[in-house]
């Protein structure tokens, strides 16, 4: 294993794979760019580790690379490494006991976020200009808000997932991190095969009011440069205010067999994106059961704390309610379609607030990871397609906020994220200095 003190801790091991050599005429979308691949990912020649020793020793060495690794060379980057990722992708923390902890490039004493844990953390110190991993649970968007870049989660079954090792199929999806919105774009042109095409003015932009209460860091604070930006590039008429979790509850019937004493009697919680939630998480760890149960059974691998209780209970999931689970998926997606039409936005805290000290206890995080996990299973469970925009720091901690848009809008919101972020930054210019 390669490691150097200032590369943050992002690599489980670097080298150097090219893109093939292109005509002389040729115009390549990322040519000359650099990237790195979280350890999830087949290429050709090693193990894919899924953060975890015991899983590299037992399994071979891969005999082709992925799809999405093979598309980002053709389009001319290339690719300088492996990077750590939380074991068997099951954290939005980023620790990691085997291969040490990714340091956050924003904050040292604070976590950077997981799974895609090394990705983020390779883009934040500017090690690469943009880097891959995967989003289950919210791998992409947790980390990218922690380190204060940009996180794109696509629509659900948008890019393959060949040759990248499945967590949890009905969320599992490839994302990407960059550090401005043009290469984030470019990369995903590439990555979802998209034409070029005018951008499209949003229809609306729904701003989920109680979701914003979920987060400690101040509402205005994450909104009003976003708000002040669009008012100014499509006028104030396209924005809307919903209650989400009322509208949820309104329109995802099937919910009900989530709600629950714990969902409803938390400190402060949205009850029905807290149901949410503990649908997401059950249909995650039956799958993820399915995937690994075995492996994990005969090996009993060195796992570490938080992530060996969560196999645990993975382990000991049974198929019960996990029909209703999927009926939920096409109630919310059919509901969030409505409430946005083919060109609006919803508006969300990306996280509930800045990130966590290294080493907080598991009882200490309980609150802030329900709350996460609010919010997080809004595009887990429907399958649509989310954007995380760094904002300016909030007492020297990175702070976001998230854009989300329709299953297979995804062309539509990285061209939204290219025209709004300059005057974002022009927002908060203002704001500093007011």
């Amino acid at each position: 294993m390669e490691t150097a003190s200032d590369d943050h801790g992002a690599y489980v091991e670097k080298f150097l794979l090219l893109p093939p050599t292109p005509s002389p005429h040729a115009s390549l979308p990322l040519n000359s760019l650099t990237f790195a691949v979280k350890d999830i990912f087949d290429i050709q020649g090693y193990v894919a580790g899924f953060g975890n020793p015991d899983w590299a020793r037992t399994h071979p060495v891969a005999t082709s690379t992925a799809p999405t690794v093979l598309a980002l060379l053709n389009a001319g980057a290339t690719c300088v490494g492996k990077t750590v990722m939380d074991e068997m992708a099951y954290s939005i923390n980023g620790e990691n006991i085997h291969y040490g902890t990714p340091r956050n490039p924003c904050a040292a004493d604070r976590v950077p976020g997981g799974s895609s844990s090394g990705s983020a953390v390779a883009v934040g110190a500017r090690l690469v200009d943009f880097s891959i991993g995967t989003d289950t649970g919210g791998s992409i968007r947790v980390p990218a808000s922690y380190c204060g870049i940009f996180g794109f989660r696509p629509s659900h079954g948008a890019i393959s997932e060949s040759g990248v090792i499945p967590m949890a199929q009905s969320f599992d999806t490839v994302g990407w991190f960059a550090r401005d919105p043009t290469i984030l774009s470019r990369v995903g042109h590439v990555l979802l095969q998209l034409p070029e095409l005018a951008p499209v003015k949003p229809t609306c932009v729904v701003i989920a009011e109680d979701c914003f209460q979920l987060s400690s860091t101040p509402y205005d604070l994450i909104k009003q440069s976003v708000v002040k930006a669009v008012k100014k590039l499509y006028g104030g008429d396209i924005l809307k205010h919903e209650i989400l979790g009322e509208y949820v509850k309104t329109n995802v019937p099937s919910l009900k067999h989530f709600i629950s004493v714990e969902n409803t009697d938390q400190e402060y919680n949205i009850p029905y994106l807290a149901a949410l939630s503990s649908a997401m998480r059950l249909l995650q760890r039956y799958e993820f059961k399915n995937n690994h149960g075995e492996w994990v059974t005969e090996v009993k691998p060195n796992l570490g704390p938080g992530i060996s209780e969560r196999v645990s209970d993975a382990l000991r999931t049974t198929g019960e309610n996990i029909d209703i689970c999927h009926s939920i998926k096409g109630e919310l997606r059919a509901a969030l379609t409505a409430l946005l039409g083919d060109f609006g936005v919803l508006m969300i805290p990306t996280v509930p607030g800045p990130p966590p000290k290294l080493l907080t206890a598991a009882s200490e995080l309980e609150n802030f990871r329900a709350r996460a996990f609010s919010l997080l299973s809004i595009v887990g469970v429907s399958g649509f397609c989310q954007v995380s925009i760094p904002l300016q720091m909030y007492k020297s901690l990175p702070i976001s906020v998230s854009l989300v848009a329709r299953h297979g809008a995804d062309g539509f919101l990285l061209h939204l994220v290219e025209s709004l972020y300059d005057g974002i930054q022009e927002e908060e210019a203002a704001l500093s200095r007011a």
